[in-house]
């Protein structure tokens, strides 16, 4: 099993749709824990705010394979692409235990650099270390 952080956001609807979306990870997915949700402004579009907040749970699934599923959680959610100032939903794999890939993006560049992505992760894992600089979230 491997601890994973997952980013969680919406602008449409957002609490309506971060709901959905903690529900259908957990029906998927098994138990998870999350933060606290924040708001925050768009970044590079005229769009509405965003709500953001991070899921840590454990799997078996590959990076790969746990991609793909939160790919389908946004299918099944309504997430269309395309249109940069409208985002139903949008899960993005984080942290895959201390895995370091950078053709999967792991970790997540946007990490320590977003306080949108760090404010919700360092609140669900304080402790947590950033698996390449070693910085505490």
């Amino acid at each position: 099993m491997h601890d994973v952080y997952v980013g969680v956001a919406s602008n449409v609807d957002p609490e309506r749709q971060l709901r959905r979306a903690l529900a259908e990870l957990e029906r998927r997915l098994g138990p998870i824990e999350r933060s606290p949700a924040f708001r925050s402004r768009a970044l590079g579009a005229a769009a509405a705010d965003y709500s953001n907040m991070a899921v840590r749970f454990a799997t078996v699934l590959s990076p790969p394979a746990l991609a793909a599923e939160l790919k389908g959680i946004e299918a099944a959610l309504g997430r269309t692409r395309g249109v940069a100032s409208r985002c139903e939903i949008d899960l993005d794999l984080l942290l895959y235990g201390r895995r370091v890939d950078a053709g999967l993006r792991l970790p997540h560049p946007d990490v320590l650099r977003r306080p949108f992505v760090l404010q919700p992760l360092a609140l669900l894992a304080p402790a947590l270390l950033h698996p390449v600089t070693g910085v505490r979230m």
